[in-house]
C-alpha cells in the first residue's frame, strides 16, 4: 500500500498533506527568525544572534512556495465554474482573515489598557515602530481602515491572504490554458518563468529596467510569466511526476546545496553592508528567485517519497489540514514570545529558533484544534 503515492478511501492524497505539514512548520519557524535577524536592541552575543537567524532564515524561503506549489497541485486544473469556486475559497479565507487583521491591529491598544510597558510588544512583533508604542486606539483604527489596502506591520503574515486571495481569482482562468496544454507548453511556461526568477538581481545589480519596462511602463516582455502563478504551474506539474531515490540524491541535493549557499552567502552579504535597504535586505530572501526556487523542488519531491502507513499519524496530518489555515492565522502572536521563553530559559543559541517553532506551532496546532472540536464547523468562520 503506498499511500504516498495516491488517494486513501477518505480522498486525502497524503504526501500533499506531508507538504502540507512542512510548509506549515516551516513558516512559522521562519517567523521565529525574525526576532533574530531583526533583532531590537544591543547583545553581547549580537553576533551569534545574526548568524543563526541567517542560517535559519535561509534554509527555510521554501515554506511560502511549498503553500502555492498545493495550491496547485490540488486545483489545478480547476473543477465547476468559477462562481462556485470564488464563493468556496475566497469566502473561507476572507472572513478569518478581516476578523484576525482587526485583533492584531488591535492589540497594543489592550496591552495599554491592560496596563502592559510598551516595550512587550517588541516582543511579539519585532518589526513595530515608534506609533505602535503609543498603545493608542487611533494608531490601531488606522491600521484597521488600511486594512483594504494593505497589511501592517502587526500582521506582516497577512501579506501571503492578499496574494492568495489574488491567486483564487486568477486560477479559473489560468485554469482553461493547463486544461488543454500539452506536457511541451507547460514546460515552456515554466522555463520562461525561471528566466523571470533572475530578474530580481538583474534589477538590482545591473538596471532597474529591462525588456520594455521603464518610467511609465512596469510590465515587461516576461511580466505574464512572472511571480507566483509559476509555482502554480509547477505544483500542478511535479504531481505527476516523480524523482526516484537516486535523482533526488543526484540532483535533489545539489540543487538544494547551491540555492541554499546562494540565499545565505547573499543574505549576509546585504546585511553586512552599512546602509542597505529593505529590498537590499529581502533581495535574496525572495521567494521568486532562482535560488528559493532550486531550494523549493527537491522539498517537494521529497515528500512525495515518504510513506506514511500509520493510521495515526494519518489522521493527526488530516487534522493538520483542517486546522492548518487557523494555524497561520494566530501562530504570529505565539512566535516572539516562544523567543523570549527560549532565551529565559538560557537555552543555546543555535537550538532558540527550532525549539521556539515546537512550541509556537504546537500551541497553535493545539489551540485551533480545540477550537474546531468545541465548535465544530462554525469555526470556520473565524479560523478558516
Amino acid at each position: 500500500m503506498e499511500q504516498s503515492l495516491s488517494r486513501q478511501d477518505t480522498g486525502r492524497i497524503v504526501w500533499l498533506d506531508v507538504v502540507r505539514l512542512v510548509a506549515m512548520f516551516t513558516v512559522v519557524c521562519c517567523h521565529c527568525t525574525d526576532p533574530f535577524n531583526f533583532f531590537p536592541g544591543t547583545s553581547p552575543d549580537i553576533g551569534k544572534i545574526k548568524f543563526w537567524g541567517a542560517v535559519y532564515g535561509a534554509a527555510l524561503r521554501p515554506c511560502v512556495p511549498l503553500f502555492v506549489m498545493i495550491t496547485g497541485a490540488l486545483l489545478l486544473p480547476v473543477s465547476g465554474s468559477s462562481g462556485t469556486f470564488y464563493r468556496k475559497r475566497i469566502g473561507r479565507v476572507f472572513f478569518p482573515f478581516l476578523i484576525w487583521s482587526v485583533i492584531y491591529n488591535l492589540f497594543p491598544w489592550v496591552t495599554g489598557l491592560l496596563g502592559v510597558e510598551p516595550q512587550v510588544i517588541l516582543d511579539f512583533f519585532p518589526y513595530a515602530g515608534e506609533d505602535v508604542m503609543r498603545q493608542s486606539f487611533a494608531v490601531s483604527l488606522g491600521y484597521i481602515g488600511g486594512i483594504p489596502f494593505n497589511f501592517s506591520i502587526l500582521d506582516v503574515h497577512m501579506w501571503y491572504i492578499y496574494l492568495l486571495i489574488g491567486l483564487y481569482l486568477y486560477l479559473p482562468i489560468f485554469s482553461a490554458w493547463v486544461a488543454q496544454a500539452s506536457e511541451r507548453a507547460k514546460l515552456g511556461f515554466l522555463a520562461l518563468w525561471g528566466v523571470t526568477l533572475l530578474l530580481p538581481y538583474y534589477n538590482e545589480f545591473v538596471a532597474g529596467y529591462l525588456w520594455g519596462t521603464c518610467s511609465w511602463n512596469s510590465f515587461g516582455m516576461l511580466y505574464y510569466f512572472a511571480g507566483f502563478n509559476g509555482y502554480l504551474l509547477l505544483g500542478h506539474y511535479l504531481r505527476h511526476h516523480d524523482w526516484s531515490g537516486r535523482t533526488l540524491l543526484l540532483v535533489g541535493v545539489p540543487m538544494f546545496a547551491v540555492g541554499y549557499a546562494v540565499t545565505f552567502v547573499g543574505f549576509r552579504h546585504m546585511t553586512s553592508l552599512p546602509d542597505y535597504t529593505d529590498e537590499m535586505l529581502e533581495l535574496f530572501f525572495t521567494y521568486c528567485s532562482l535560488n528559493v526556487a532550486l531550494m523549493t523542488i527537491p522539498v517537494f519531491m521529497l515528500c512525495k517519497q515518504i510513506r506514511i502507513r500509520s493510521e495515526r499519524l494519518q489522521r493527526a496530518l488530516a487534522n493538520l489540514t483542517l486546522c492548518g489555515f487557523g494555524v497561520y492565522m494566530i501562530h504570529y502572536f505565539f512566535t516572539g514570545p516562544s523567543v523570549v521563553l527560549m532565551r529565559t530559559l538560557d537555552v543555546p543559541i543555535p537550538l532558540q529558533i527550532p525549539l521556539a517553532s515546537v512550541v509556537a506551532f504546537g500551541v497553535s496546532w493545539l489551540l485551533v484544534s480545540l477550537a474546531y472540536r468545541c465548535f465544530g464547523r462554525k469555526t470556520r468562520w473565524v479560523l478558516g
